[in-house]
């Protein structure tokens, strides 16, 4: 029993990023001190109690389209940028019944979010892909997609060879 809970208590500590998980819910306070000039869009009033959602920014509700609605995986800029152009109109429908903010606010927040979105410049759109980024996925390289192996082997020919006959009867 001593060794399994050593064995355990081993499998966890050695595993990285375990302590510093991040949930979706605490990325747009960490959105903010990286960008802060980011509009907050948090003047919507919450329908249980009557007062303004502070907390209920931009960044949260897309993070939380991002991850929850769209499903996306948060860890790749590709990702990011086809919910940017959600927002821009120019990949997917964004449905006012399914969007965050809807089910919990007086007003649903779709809309102004949109145009919030609209009113950045591509560079502030591409700063934001970068921070959301590199908050859940501390070991990114800020490269936008893998590179190809710079070391070609030379003896490689990259002719196009013509197919080997006889393909066909290995089939019978």
């Amino acid at each position: 029993m001593v060794g399994l809970i050593i064995l355990g208590s081993t499998l966890f500590t050695n595993q990285p990023g375990i302590g510093q998980t991040i949930t979706p819910s605490d990325v747009w306070q960490i959105v903010y001190q990286k960008l802060p000039d980011f509009p907050r869009e948090n003047k919507y009033i919450n329908k249980e109690n009557g007062k303004v959602a502070e907390n209920n920014t931009l960044a949260t509700r897309l993070i939380r389209y991002h991850v929850y609605t769209k499903g996306r995986p948060p860890v790749y800029r590709l990702d990011w940028k086809l919910t940017l152009a959600d927002y821009l109109g120019a990949n997917e429908v964004m449905y006012d019944s399914s969007y965050p903010g809807n089910d919990t606010l007086r007003e649903n927040p779709i809309e102004g979010d949109k145009a919030a979105i609209a009113r950045l410049t591509r560079s502030q759109r591409n700063a934001l892909v970068e921070v959301l980024v590199s908050i859940f996925n501390p070991n990114s390289q800020n490269t936008s997609a893998p590179r190809p192996n710079s070391t070609a082997n030379p003896s490689t020919s990259t002719t196009p060879q013509p197919p080997q006959g006889g393909g066909a009867q290995l089939l019978k």
